[in-house]
């Protein structure tokens, strides 16, 4: 259940909104597995294919893939559509782990 496993994550999530047919998704998944366990204990990564969760996908408003979508206290914080710059990755990993307060969203 989603937001069971995101309102009872201790630390802050991200959701990668992915679809298996998506180039940049593939591309994504790595660099994310790699972080996953780089920050282990301090950030939890989830994946949702979009696909196969289309109610997730319009509740967040996910208009392409991949999007990533940034969680603390269960409340989303941010998001990213496309494949992030490194820098602008890092910066949002680094504002949701210090308990940053939102950023404007478009």
């Amino acid at each position: 259940n989603f937001d069971q496993a995101l309102n009872s994550a201790a630390t802050p999530v991200v959701v990668d909104f992915y679809a298996p047919w998506c180039g940049p998704c593939k591309m994504l998944a790595p660099l994310l597995d790699s972080l996953a366990g780089r920050l282990a204990g301090r950030v939890q990564f989830f994946k949702v294919n979009v696909d196969e969760a289309p109610g997730l996908a319009r509740r967040f408003e996910v208009t392409g893939v991949p999007m990533l979508a940034f969680f603390a206290n269960g409340e989303l914080r941010d998001t990213v559509i496309g494949f992030p710059q490194p820098q602008e990755l890092a910066r949002k990993l680094t504002n949701l782990m210090a308990g940053s307060p939102a950023e404007v969203r478009a």
